[in-house]
Order: C-alpha cells, then structure tokens, then sequence
C-alpha cells in the first residue's frame, strides 16, 4: 500500500485528503446566517455567478431537448447550508436571474419572488449526504429516460468517456415527484454514482459545479443513444479490455470522481483513516467554514508529503 501512496501526486493526495476529511463532518447548520447575510449572499458577486452558470444550463438543456414544456430542475450551493435554485412551472429555456430562490436545507425558501422547484427535496438530499456535490441538475434526456422508463440500465465498458466521467448506472425506483420518499429513492446510490436513471421519470447527475452536471447528462444521453443503435448493429457489442479499463478508472480517480467500483477503497487508505480518525476524536458538533477546511487539509496533505519524501 506504501509503494501505492508514493505513485500518487500531491495533487491527488490532496483531493484523497479533502474527500476524507467531507465525508467526516456533520451535515452543515443551515441556522449558520441571520437574514441579513443570507440576503447579501444571495446578492454577492459569487451568487450572481452561479445564476449565471444555472441560467446557461438551462438553455443549453433546453435547446437540447433534455427539457420540455416547465420539466427539470437545477440548483447550485453556494454555502455549505444554502443552495440557489430554479423555479417552479418555468422553462429551462426561458430562466431569467430574478426566477432564481435562495433555498436552505430544509428546504425554506429564504430569498427570491418566484416558489422554488417542488422537486429540491430531491437535490437537498444530494446536498446533505454528498458533502462534495456542489450542483444538481434533475432532467428528461429522451434515450437516457427511455432506459429509465424500460428499467433497463445500460451496459459498461464500452466507451471511455462514459467510464471516465460517470461509470455504472444507477437506476433508483419510482415514487412520486416531489414527495420526500420520491427524493430518498437516490440515497443507497448517490455516494458512488454521480449519475442517476430515476424509474419512469428521467435522470439527475451531482457534480462540482452545474457546468460539470450538465456535461454529465450529456455524455449519459448521449451514450444510451450510441449503445441503442450499436445493438442493433451488432450483440454482443465490443468492450473495452479490462487491463484499458484499469487504466481509465486510474484517470478517473486522478479527477477524483466518485464509482461504484470504488466502492470501500477510501477506508483502505492510510491517510484517509488517520484523518478520519482524529475527525472523529475532535467530536466536531459544527461544520468548519471552508478557509478552515482548507487549512486542514493544508495541514495533513504538508504532513503526508514530508512522510512521503515529497
């Protein structure tokens, strides 16, 4: 396990670092700002940013028929105990900045004129139970949503962007949009999935920022499309070699996205139980803010190099 620690790079020791240290800490305040700062988050620089982002995936969502009529949704956190979202019974393609609601966890709406999207509790749970997801896009894909209606998940190792950028499919069952069991139906997923089927519905992908989600429910769609009419070329389809396979899940966790195959890996690693284990002697009861989580992560990531010789 040594030899297999001094082959990783800083920079991928410290995304191991941070993701251990995310996974350790309690579910964020969202108590944390008084009306006051929440309505100047809502109205900072940063907010204005990711309203921006939010508004360009909409339209790009739209404009590539992942949406029709008022369907999908979108969020973004722009705090660990607040998130910006789109509105209810509004197109994809028509999102204007003022249509945005700031939203806590518990899904108030704190800021913003227009209800907020009935389907957040959907993201809200993304948001408490991956602490690195950071955007949420829920969304209708015909060739992605056709496999979700048949209860068919497509089959892997057969195309490289689709192992590197989101891997196994995940498909949740159906309940009814909207509902609190509806978005509980991701939970024994959406660790090691970034990417869902949601039975009889669409698709929701999780990433570090809604440009990144967006991709992704270009590349799911995109590749159900592909193996669709591969399949009718030929079966069985031609995989990929599981040595080239080994070495795409290597690139994968150099970008530190999250599989299913990695499944149980992160408590194999030395650095990722120490920091655990002093996460969990500090009996933290408050999330820190983010410079302080820097700052830790700073710290051990220092520490592992001099350990390491690096």
């Amino acid at each position: 396990m040594s030899e297999d620690i001094n082959r990783l790079s800083e920079d991928q020791i410290r995304k191991i670092v941070r993701r251990a240290i995310n996974e350790c800490l309690p579910v964020p305040s969202t108590a944390s700002l008084s009306p006051q700062e929440a309505t100047e988050l809502f109205h900072s620089p940063e907010a204005l940013t990711l309203k921006r982002e939010i508004i360009d995936a909409g339209r790009k969502l739209w404009h590539r028929q992942y949406v029709d009529g008022n369907g999908g949704n979108i969020s973004a956190r722009i705090s660990p105990g607040y998130v910006i979202s789109s509105p209810t019974l509004c197109s994809k393609g028509d999102l204007r900045i003022e249509d945005l609601s700031l939203v806590d966890l518990e899904n108030n709406r704190i800021c913003g004129d227009r209800p907020h999207t009935s389907e957040i509790l959907l993201h809200l749970e993304i948001y408490k139970a991956v602490p690195q997801a950071k955007a949420v896009i829920h969304c209708h894909p015909p060739y992605a949503t056709a496999h979700a209606v048949a209860g068919v998940v497509p089959p892997g190792n057969l195309i490289p962007e689709q192992e590197v950028f989101i891997g196994p499919v995940a498909l949740s069952p159906y309940e009814t949009p909207g509902t609190k069991a509806f978005a509980r139906t991701v939970l024994p997923f959406v660790k090691h999935h970034n990417t869902i089927l949601l039975a009889n519905h669409g698709i929701v992908c999780w990433a570090d920022t809604v440009t990144h989600a967006e991709w992704y429910v270009e590349v799911i769609d995109t590749y159900c499309k592909t193996v669709m009419i591969a399949s009718q070329l030929k079966q069985p389809l031609n995989e990929i070699p599981p040595d080239k396979i080994t070495e795409l899940l290597a690139i994968k966790k150099t970008l530190g996205l999250p599989d299913a195959r990695f499944a149980g890996e992160e408590d194999k690693e030395p650095m990722n139980r120490a920091v655990k284990t002093a996460i969990s002697k500090a009996s933290l009861t408050e999330r820190p803010s983010e410079s302080e989580i820097d700052r830790l992560v700073d710290t051990l990531s220092s520490a592992i190099f001099d350990f390491l010789g690096k």
